[in-house]
This record gives C-alpha cells, sequence and structure tokens, in this order.
C-alpha cells in the first residue's frame, strides 16, 4: 500500500519523529509505525487528523491506496459470503439428514433437536439472503461469478434477471415437493418404528 509511504515520506519531510506524529494525531508510537509499514492502515479520524497534520488534502494523502482499499473489502466480504453459504450448507443438509435418526433415537426429545436445527438453519438462510441482496446475485450463474471475482456483462446480466421469476417458482415447487417427501418418510418411520 503506498499510504505507509506517503505517511514516511510527509512525517520526514516536516521532520517529525513517530512519536512527535502520534502526539499530534492522538494515537501511539506503535500505530504510526504500524501506518507506515503498511501493517494497519488509520481509521478515518487519524487520517483527517494526519492530512490537517501534513497541510494536505485527505484525497492526496490515500491517493492509490484506495482501490487497494476496495480491493481489500471486497475479498473480505466474499469470503464472508462463502463461509456463510457454507455453514448455511451443512446446516441444511443435517437438518435433512438428521430428522429421523433423531426422531427414532430420542423420540420427542429429538424432535425438539431436529427444531432447534431447523430454526438455527432457517436464520442462517436469512443470513445468505442479505448477502444475495446486497450484491445483487440470485441466480446460480451469478453467485458462481461472485465468488470468481467475475462481473457478468450486460447481456449476461438481463438473461440473468429475465430467469429470476420462473426460477423463484420452480425453487418454491421443488422445495415444496423436498418438504412433503421428507414429511411422508418422517410419517411412515414414525408410525413403524415409534407408535
Amino acid at each position: 500500500m503506498e499510504l505507509g509511504c506517503q505517511i514516511r515520506k510527509r512525517r520526514l519531510a516536516l521532520g517529525l519523529s513517530q512519536d512527535q506524529l502520534a502526539e499530534r494525531v492522538y494515537a501511539t508510537r506503535q500505530s504510526v509505525s504500524n501506518w507506515e509499514n503498511s501493517r494497519t492502515c488509520p481509521d478515518i479520524k487519524s487520517l483527517l487528523l494526519l492530512a490537517e497534520v501534513f497541510s494536505a488534502s485527505l484525497d492526496d494523502l490515500v491517493k492509490g491506496d484506495i482501490a487497494e482499499m476496495k480491493k481489500q473489502i471486497n475479498e473480505q466480504e466474499k469470503a464472508a459470503f462463502r463461509r456463510d453459504s457454507n455453514i448455511f450448507t451443512a446446516l441444511f443438509a443435517a437438518m435433512i439428514v438428521t430428522c429421523v435418526p433423531l426422531a427414532l433415537l430420542w423420540r420427542w426429545w429429538g424432535l425438539a433437536a431436529w427444531t432447534v436445527l431447523a430454526v438455527v438453519a432457517l436464520a442462517w438462510s436469512f443470513r445468505v439472503e442479505r448477502w444475495k441482496k446486497k450484491f445483487d446475485i440470485q441466480t446460480y450463474k451469478e453467485i458462481v461469478a461472485f465468488t470468481e471475482g467475475r462481473t457478468l456483462t450486460e447481456i449476461e446480466k438481463a438473461r440473468e434477471a429475465g430467469k429470476r421469476p420462473y426460477q423463484k417458482a420452480l425453487l418454491a415447487a421443488g422445495s415444496g415437493l423436498l418438504g412433503a417427501a421428507v414429511s411422508l418418510v418422517m410419517v411412515w418411520l414414525w408410525r413403524r418404528y415409534i407408535l
């Protein structure tokens, strides 16, 4: 990052030590050292104070670093989206697989445990949906492109937007059929082994 070099260069041009600069921006000497060595970035309050001390605009101070900061933030968000998606997938799979075994093993307590698992999976699904809404990704192709760091062309975006209405209907119908099938199997197993 160039911000650390900018801070060091401007500090030396003013003849300030790290301690003196730290005093002027209400930070520690260690913080200034970390900024100059690009280990951390100053917060917005510190950036404003640095710009004031250096008699520079904020834009001049961080020029070149804005693109890098945006890239880092974007990568962090993508990693968080992937992590949340993986957790939801695991919860959903566990919810499908554990229903009958828990009911057979612990009866009513097993169903209570499964209900807790289902509520956690539902809560996590809302979390994933917030990510999808934030990044405007709904279809499989959009999600794959996002996680690979690509953007779709305008034509591809239009095609995917056209798919969304019928994909939602198919997803709802498929979820309903899957839920009905799991329920029928559960009722059959419940009657056969528990009652």
